[in-house]
């Protein structure tokens, strides 16, 4: 009967390779999942700041066009997707007219916007009253290469859009 026991006890010392084969293996679809949640949750938040970023850009060039009223009814503050042209003269330290002002701020907005991935704002000015004025601002969130311009974004080639319109 000792002979007996004493072979029970060896067979049940120590895993088998296959145990450990199987543990490596649901550790490592674990693992694999969790490597997938955190690229979901990085690629959410890189989304999330630029939705954030072009909202705070809108907001931005809207005071600037309130605090120059003159401009904005002038129609300074018009601009299509292109770049700023003409001179810029830097109005921090000098005393400018409404419309280098405006010239200003947009140069000041386009290059912030730039910076969002295929970035591009624009304003348009629609007659009133009340004269409305439509800011806009586009990149290229998934950065696929997408161009299209339509806002709201209508296929996964537009471009991803916020879009603000003010009254005067």
């Amino acid at each position: 009967m000792m002979h007996r026991t004493r072979h029970s006890e060896n067979r049940q010392q120590g895993f088998t390779l296959l145990e450990v084969l199987i543990a490596l293996l649901v550790l490592s679809i674990g693992l694999l999942g969790l490597a997938a949640l955190q690229t979901t949750g990085l690629r959410s938040n890189e989304m999330a700041s630029m939705r954030t970023t072009s909202t705070m850009l809108t907001y931005d060039i809207s005071d600037r066009m309130r605090a120059n009223t003159q401009g904005t009814t002038d129609g300074d503050y018009v601009i299509d997707s292109g770049p700023v042209t003409g001179a810029v003269t830097d109005c921090t330290s000098l005393d400018c007219t409404t419309a280098q002002l405006a010239t200003f701020d947009l140069s000041q907005w386009k290059a912030a916007v730039g910076r969002l991935p295929g970035g591009q704002g624009e304003i348009t000015q629609t007659a009133g009253p009340p004269l409305l004025h439509t800011i806009t601002v586009r990149w290229d969130e998934n950065r696929t290469g997408a161009s299209g311009t339509d806002c709201p974004p209508d296929d996964p080639d537009d471009l991803r859009c916020f879009r603000l319109v003010i009254a005067e």
